[in-house]
């Protein structure tokens, strides 16, 4: 099946004859029967059918699912990692990522080192010496670097390194990471793949020699994900196609637009000719996604003035919906990286990460050139 009929197939429940997975609203489940399941943070019905989604989604042999995209991460992490182990990451990623493998991991006695942004640094990184586990955004957040999956994975087989990428800005429809040589993929499923700024929730799929340990852990820690969340997700990845698509060809016209505006510095977005890492999504992307970031003239305040005077582009601290949302990376997502940290990755203070929604495009482009016709 292709991508746009695997996201609304769902398996018929064999007990009522239900076209939509229940929200099995329940702990525990009675015994003998209800053995499989026994408890509802171990296991859940609901929780299962989106798991089995990711896993068809992704080409995997097995999927678990999350309270979080955070918890994903943590949870695949923890799992894999003992102290006395090494780990490598790279700087310019998502603010939270980046602390918990710097800060706590290294806590924990993990060996963590992290690569200056680009694919040919991760990967000359990653040749140096060998890491138990390799992580990943492969589109980073939120310069949207590209990294070349094919030749990291590579690397990591050679290396013998669990190679684990974090592949929520492309979603399944923009690239499927197993199928490029990585081990395992992780999503912040409260972006793209529910798509509607209404769930939290996380995924994991790949091995099952590693998604079988990851799935103890999960249980373990606790960080299982709420039936009704699994079921909000569902029911949002059955219009992931048609929404990337939209999403996809909103997000270059608008990258194109900004990269000619008299009042925007420059523009962060794999699409672009002028993007130092054009090539490479050509090469590992079959689209390169809602995410962009753009310089405006000025520092801070002008970035703010920007934000603050959008009319229908949404100021807030997320994306992947429907709706499209902007931020402000040193304020907002990446506010725990020190002023050095920022400015090794190129996160400067007059830049704003925009998230493209399915709005009609003309509109969002009105209303992001009447935003920038107040800077002086």
């Amino acid at each position: 099946m292709k991508d746009a009929t695997r996201t609304v197939r769902e398996d018929i429940d064999e007990a009522t004859g239900a076209i939509t997975t229940p929200i099995y609203q329940t702990t525990a489940y009675h015994y003998p029967e209800g053995e499989k399941y026994r408890y509802s943070r171990e296991a859940n019905p609901t929780v299962l059918e989106l798991t089995k989604k990711i896993v068809e989604l992704e080409n995997a042999e097995m999927g678990v699912a999350f309270s979080s995209g955070m918890g994903a991460i943590s949870t695949s992490a923890l799992a894999l990692l003992k102290p006395g182990n090494s780990v490598l990451v790279h700087r310019d990623m998502f603010g939270r990522s980046y602390r918990f493998f710097t800060d706590y991991l290294k806590n924990w006695g993990i060996d963590v080192d992290a690569s200056n942004p680009g694919s040919n640094n991760i990967i000359e990184k990653a040749k140096s010496k060998r890491y138990d586990v390799i992580f990943v955004e492969n589109i980073t957040n939120p310069l949207l670097r590209v990294v070349d999956i094919s030749e990291l994975s590579k690397v990591a087989k050679e290396r013998g390194s669990i190679l684990i990428v974090d592949a929520t800005f492309s979603t399944p429809i923009n690239q499927k990471p197993l199928e490029l040589g990585a081990d395992i993929v992780v999503h912040s499923a409260s972006k793209f793949l529910a798509g509607h700024n209404d769930v939290i929730a996380g995924l994991a799929a790949g091995y099952g020699k590693y998604l079988n340990v990851i799935d103890q852990m999960r249980r373990t820690l606790g960080t299982s994900l709420d039936p009704h969340a699994a079921y909000l997700t569902l029911r949002g990845i059955k219009t992931l196609k048609i929404r990337m698509d939209v999403i996809n060809r909103n997000a270059e016209q608008i990258a194109e637009f900004l990269e000619g505006h008299p009042k925007v510095i420059k523009v962060y977005y794999p699409g672009l000719k002028s993007h130092v890492d054009y090539e490479i999504a050509r090469k590992v992307l079959k689209g390169f996604g809602g995410v962009l970031s753009f310089e405006v003239n000025g520092g801070q305040e002008n970035a703010l003035k920007v934000m603050k005077s959008l009319k229908l582009i949404i100021p807030a601290q997320t994306l992947g919906g429907v709706n499209s949302v902007i931020s402000h990376p040193a304020t907002m997502s990446h506010r725990t990286l020190s002023l050095e940290e920022r400015k090794i990755v190129g996160i400067t203070d007059s830049l704003l990460r925009l998230s493209v929604g399915i709005e009609d495009v003309n509109d969002l482009i009105e209303d992001l050139d009447r935003a920038l016709g107040t800077l002086y």
